[in-house]
């Protein structure tokens, strides 16, 4: 078996070079290059076509969120997991529209850095349990405050299936797969669950999910 070949973006050697270290132990994985910023991350994605990439969210020259747009857009099967100092939404949110399949508090990343890599590669979603209990937090804060109920309970069986599959990083297609029905039974599915959370964008399904531990 192939190992996971993985390019390493973070402009502090220190970073990059713990993470190499880390990665280095365990032979299912090689790390192929390093980048100290975004517009080299871009170049190196390009040219290694790696299976996943670490990627720093504050680069020089090219921010981690608009490189991981645009290696998003000219490799979409590429596995990308955000490094980040921040725990709240909005960046999480913008690193999910940009591509990113992954999310790790730098403070914890050495706690989940091999789960991580391991997930993306296989085309899942991963985040640091840290982001998990910071952003249910932040959630039920919110209900709380605006004294609303969560709508989750509002759901059919069917469309509960279909959010987590959808969070799992899965088309349409291949939930109909999955559930054994039409794509068009899927979108209805998918139309209603959103319109029943008042979700708006993929992004934001993730991000739900995230928020009531449908998916780790």
């Amino acid at each position: 078996m192939s190992p996971i070949r993985v390019l390493i973006c973070d402009d502090h050697g220190v970073m990059r070079k713990g993470l190499r270290l880390q990665l280095e132990q365990h032979r299912d994985f090689e790390v192929v290059g390093e980048a100290a910023d975004g517009r080299v991350a871009v170049q190196l994605a390009e040219s290694l076509r790696p299976d996943v990439i670490l990627m720093d969210i504050g680069m020089p020259n090219l921010n981690g969120i608009q490189a991981t747009s645009q290696i998003a857009k000219s490799n979409p099967d590429v596995g990308i997991v955000m490094l980040s100092m921040y725990s709240d939404e909005e960046y999480l949110l913008r690193a999910l529209h940009a591509g990113a399949l992954g999310y790790l508090m730098k403070e914890t990343a050495d706690a989940d850095l091999d789960q991580a890599v391991r997930a993306v590669a296989q085309g899942k979603s991963f985040f640091s349990p840290a982001i998990q209990t910071a952003l249910r937090e932040d959630y039920i804060r919110q209900l709380r405050q605006k004294g609303i109920t969560d709508s989750y309970d509002l759901l059919t069986q069917r469309e509960k299936e279909v959010l987590q599959l959808l969070a799992e990083g899965k088309v349409n297609k291949e939930v109909a797969n999955v559930l054994d029905c039409s794509v068009n039974t899927v979108a209805t599915h998918r139309m209603h669950l959103m319109q029943k959370l008042n979700l708006h964008s993929s992004a934001e399904i993730v991000l739900y999910a995230v928020r009531k531990r449908i998916i780790t």
